[in-house]
């Protein structure tokens, strides 16, 4: 079967540092990978990119189709992506601009690319500008075992959940900035916002399944006497499983929902979910400090 285009361009990329001839030749270019929105399946796209004011942007501009690619589709879904530019690759939260900063984005690329403008007057549609924000680990630290592994992790974690609530008050701030008889609709920070709960609530999500599926049992079988405690640990996994599906449908009304009470029911999850990584830094820290990371000698 004939290699499709896309794949070749992939091949190219991949095998030249990230440079590529063709209709791409000369241009900033970068691997998109996706999960897909139903399928859960990862996809791979190229897709042109601009750089600016320090930050890595893509246009869906899709050739200046009536319809959104389809990983935009997926990214919404799946805020969580994996990018490789140059020689570079990288996990990044793909937050699409609104309003006021979509358009300045916009302009800023068709500077770079004046093609985004034609394609824009041959849609109807909004061409989304999504910025690709990297995802950055913690402060670096030596890692050596699993306890500074899952350190790393619950810290992202925690950073990542303070960066909704602090998002949650400029939105609200915002909203209160623009509410009156004949005032326009807020600043679009909803966006935002719902990206980077997803991306939490994602992550939280896939670390407790490789728990449930690789550690705690790896574990349990070294320590018997502790079964009990894996067991309440994959039960707690499923409340935060709740409370994670509670702040995606809280999130849902935020562009609506009274300030006071969006800020107490956040805060009653945050404490929930902070609580439940405590406990579980209490369980397991002393047991992960005597095991290396990486393995050894390629055990687990």
């Amino acid at each position: 079967m004939p290699m499709s285009f896309n794949q070749s361009v992939i091949e190219e990329f991949r095998a030249n540092e990230g440079r590529v001839g063709g209709p791409f030749e000369g241009g900033d270019l970068l691997l998109l990978t996706t999960t897909g929105a139903t399928s859960g399946a990862q996809h791979t796209t190229p897709v042109g990119c601009v750089r600016h004011d320090g930050l890595l942007l893509i246009v869906a501009s899709a050739g200046g189709s009536d319809r959104n690619p389809a990983w935009y589709h997926n990214l919404l879904a799946h805020p969580l992506v994996r990018v490789e530019l140059g020689t570079e690759e990288f996990g990044a939260i793909a937050v699409p601009a609104e309003g006021a900063r979509r358009d300045l984005l916009f302009e800023a690329a068709v500077r770079t690319a004046p093609g985004y403008a034609e394609y824009q007057a041959g849609t109807g549609r909004t061409i989304p500008v999504v910025v690709l924000e990297r995802v950055e680990s913690p402060a670096p630290k030596e890692i050596s075992t699993l306890a500074d592994k899952l350190m790393e992790v619950h810290t992202w974690l925690r950073g990542q959940l303070d960066h909704v609530r602090r998002e949650t008050e400029a939105h609200f701030a915002a909203r209160a900035a623009h509410e009156g008889p004949g005032e326009p609709p807020a600043p679009g920070l909803g966006l935002q916002l719902r990206q980077h709960c997803l991306a939490f609530c994602e992550s939280l999500q896939f670390h407790h399944t490789a728990e449930d599926a690789h550690l705690f049992p790896g574990l349990a079988d070294h320590h018997p006497h502790l079964r009990d405690t894996f067991e309440r640990l994959r039960e707690e996994h499923l409340t935060v499983a709740r409370i994670n599906g509670e702040l995606l449908a809280l999130l849902s009304e935020v562009t609506t929902a009274d300030p006071d009470r969006f800020r107490a029911e956040l805060a009653r999850m945050s404490e929930e979910l902070t609580q439940h990584l405590a406990h579980e830094e209490e369980s397991l820290l002393p047991l992960l400090s005597e095991i290396p990371f990486p393995p050894v000698g390629g055990e687990a």
